[in-house]
């Protein structure tokens, strides 16, 4: 049995993310040539996600919350 290791691990602050809990991938720091279509990764339920090409996990930073929508 083989565990799946990230790639890389991207911690967000709440006000880096978009619209409603949302971040972009490829992520600006990536190398050209590994960039891949680009993604949304939600973070809105958890505080994590893993993007489904490129194995990258976002996470919110310790102590950082998303803000309630209305």
């Amino acid at each position: 049995m083989s565990t799946k290791t990230p790639k890389s691990v991207v911690e967000l602050a709440a006000a880096d993310l978009q619209g409603p809990g949302v971040i972009p991938c490829p992520n600006p720091k990536m190398a050209l040539w590994s960039n891949h279509p680009r993604v949304f990764i939600d973070l809105s339920h958890g505080g994590e996600g893993v993007c489904p090409y490129c194995g990258t996990v976002y996470r919110l930073k310790a102590g950082e919350h998303l803000h309630a929508h209305h």
